[in-house]
């Protein structure tokens, strides 16, 4: 019904008011689509989407919505996110359809018929593709797309994965000049030490520690006790400098990948494996070249000096953490039995014992040499917390599979004794390097952490005093950004039911950090410079520190006409050298970055649903991780994967509320309510492998914590 105005005629309905036009980004998700602005994010209305896919940056209209809240309506598209789409391929009359695997995109595309992919690439109805989108779908018209790649059958093991790498765009294989480049290769020990910032030091004792299924091991470590109590601490990182120069095919291509990425069952390593799994690989018992980083520490872990130079090393030992960490619990691996009857902790003994007699052969008590380390690493988290560092509790799951590609278990991968004396030994070396080069002003790729937004500390403090995680005083020092105000909520949370949401909010409140040409301090890390020297066969910005430092040392030391003559090799010349393109390389490495961390997620996902796909119906007990419009996510006891119980999956046939400040959902009728942390038993309902959906639902709930 239409309303009068003052002359008695009747307008039509009222419209909604809007609000002038924004920029965002699309995000679609199982609750909704929402699109994220500079103003904040807003829920686009039922038919606010339009054309635009997830990902996508769009110019948006705000409308005034009931309640007060505003919601948005797409108005157009300034950018696309997805050129390609992976999705199951069927026909519909002299059409091909391409329907979109990924829940997000929901919109299908059409193969017309005048395109031969399909047959070009041998594809059936039912197969799964990778296809290119030629043109998108707009309010008149739908998607057209061609067929660049047939994925495989619907029963092919490894299809999760595969669709997970189409998504991301990523390759298996490399290119063949790179390949034969790397295989040209070779060592030469005596021509290395020709060079006179090299230096040899074989005689000293170095070991490795790393996953027990690691194939690269681009870091080892020294340490020795001094005499006044305090250590001497010796980084060495394969000096794959000495190997791939400047825009040769091998850096062009590892510029181009930025980074190796780890899936569940492979790697898509940055270097070919010539490089990456033999001769920069620091091996047990052969010659390497290296890049040393000699620190001398007090008794307080306070660094008094340090040095870095190239060297040539040999590992004596080569450890995994759970053997690490076996020998640092009760110095078992020599003659103690293993510490549990099962065969995982029988074979540990038997590496932590295989280790123990390689070092006694070398004149080392492997033990007493663990025990030093983590009495260093202790000194050292002791002085990063005092100046602000904060350590947030992760956990990653990971899956173990057998010789076909199949999970056999699930683990969950947390900070022990062993990891922790490692990273904190790589967060010395990178924090050495950076501050050596910021020292002299020299722009390399620093690792850059920005403080966390004013607003979004606000909010997530808001809620964890809300619920109690946290007290008034502990909110208003969190909403100022007081670093330790964080890490004493993360520590205070420890081993309590609002840990995962204090982490799940402190750590969405932070910044990414991201690669950047000039220092700005890292914030997590409390540290006024930093940078990532420790992973070069692995990430691209390492390498290009490791030349920028060789770069500088040589003019440092030997001179200007030492340094020129180096340059060609290390850092290039030109228009197309080293710092003319600095600021694009850290750019595409921040970005290949959360592309690998967001594929290696994928397919972790992927291998938990093939888990549990052999288990529907069972139940299993857990704890509420995480809640949002969808569900509760739910952490199982037994294996660390999380699943979701969607609303429908509740629990009776009442309606579910969801109260995003307070993190609960409150049930209608009887007043139920689930909170973070509240335990629960549920059951496998639904799996997805090819998208990596766990569904559960909710069996039995014990009283929330609110």
């Amino acid at each position: 019904m239409g309303r009068k105005n003052r002359g008695g005629r009747r307008h039509g309905p009222t419209r909604a008011r809007h609000t002038a036009r924004l920029t965002g980004t699309v995000r679609i998700t199982d609750a909704g689509a929402f699109v994220e602005t500079a103003e904040g994010a807003f829920r686009l209305t039922q038919r606010g989407e339009r054309e635009a896919m997830n990902g996508d940056v769009v110019t948006v209209s705000l409308h005034h919505a009931p309640g007060g809240n505003h919601r948005a309506v797409v108005e157009g598209t300034l950018s696309r996110a997805n050129a390609c789409v992976v999705g199951t391929y069927e026909l519909a009359g002299p059409l091909g359809v391409i329907r979109p695997l990924d829940t997000r995109i929901r919109q299908d595309f059409f193969v017309l018929p005048h395109d031969t992919s399909a047959a070009d690439h041998g594809v059936m109805s039912g197969d799964v593709v990778s296809a290119r989108i030629v043109s998108y779908p707009t309010r008149y018209e739908s998607g057209v797309a061609t067929i660049e790649q047939r994925i495989g059958g619907p029963d092919a093991p490894d299809l999760g994965i595969r669709c997970v790498m189409a998504r991301y765009d990523l390759e298996d294989g490399y290119p063949e000049q790179a390949v034969a480049e790397a295989q040209q290769c070779v060592l030469d020990v005596e021509g290395a030490l020709e060079d006179p910032l090299r230096r040899d030091i074989r005689d000293r004792f170095l070991l490795t520690i790393d996953p027990v299924d690691a194939r690269d091991f681009d870091d080892a470590i020294s340490v020795e006790r001094t005499k006044a109590g305090g250590w001497r601490l010796g980084v060495h990182i394969a000096d794959v400098s000495h190997y791939v120069t400047w825009e040769s095919s091998i850096d062009l291509e590892a510029r181009r990948r930025s980074t190796s990425v780890y899936l569940a069952d492979r790697v898509l390593p940055m270097l070919p494996e010539a490089l990456s799994n033999d001769l920069c690989s620091l091996k047990p018992d052969v010659d390497r070249l290296a890049f040393t980083v000699d620190i001398d520490l007090d008794r307080r872990g306070r660094v008094s000096g340090f040095t870095a130079y190239p060297s040539v090393i040999r590992s004596r030992v080569r450890m995994d953490y759970e053997a690490a960490d076996l020998l640092l619990a009760d110095g078992a691996g020599t003659d103690a039995p293993p510490a549990a009857d099962d065969d995982v902790a029988r074979a540990c003994g038997e590496r932590a014992r295989a280790a123990c007699e390689k070092a006694r052969a070398a004149g080392v008590d492997l033990s007493a040499f663990l025990r030093d380390a983590d009495g260093l690493a202790c000194a050292r988290r002791a002085i990063r917390h005092a100046r602000g560092a904060i350590d947030f509790e992760t956990v990653e799951v990971h899956a173990l599979l057998d010789g076909q590609g199949l999970p056999v278990r699930i683990v969950t991968r947390e900070r022990t004794a062993a990891t922790s004396l490692v990273e904190e030994a790589m967060l010395l070396a990178n924090e050495c390097v950076a501050s050596w080069l910021a020292d002299r002003g020299l722009d390399a790729a620093y690792r850059v952490h920005e403080p966390p937004s004013p607003d979004e500390l606000a909010a997530a403090s808001k809620t964890l005093a809300e619920i109690g995680a946290i007290d008034r005083a502990s909110a208003a020092a969190i909403k100022a950004g007081d670093p330790a105000a964080i890490e004493r909520a993360v520590e205070k949370s420890h081993g309590t039911g609002y840990a995962p949401l204090v982490n799940a909010l402190l750590l969405r409140a932070m910044q990414r950090a991201v690669y950047r040409p000039h220092n700005l301090g890292h914030y997590a890390l409390g540290a006024d410079a930093y940078c990532h020297f420790t992973s070069p066969i692995r990430r691209y910005p390492d390498l290009l520190v490791h030349r920028e430092l060789k770069r500088a040392l040589a003019q440092e030391r030997l001179g200007k006409a030492a340094a020129r003559e180096r340059t060609p090799q290390l850092t290039g010349v030109g228009s197309q050298a080293l710092l003319p393109v600095l600021p694009q390389l850290c750019r595409h490495a921040s970005t290949r970055e959360r592309i690998a961390d967001a594929a290696a997620h994928a397919t972790q996902k992927v291998k938990v649903a093939q888990y549990y796909a052999s288990r529907i119906g069972e139940r299993y007990a857990g704890s509420v991780s995480w809640i949002d419009e969808m569900g509760a996510f739910v952490r199982l006891d037994d294996t660390g994967a999380e699943g979701l119980v969607r609303m429908s999956a509740l629990g009776g046939d009442e309606w579910w509320d969801f109260d995003g400040d307070l993190m609960v959902l409150s049930a209608s009728a009887s007043g139920r309510t689930i909170s973070l942390g509240t335990r629960v038993v549920v059951e496998v309902a639904r799996v997805n492998p090819v998208r990596g959906h766990l569904d559960l639902a909710l069996i039995h709930a014990a009283r929330a914590l609110h």
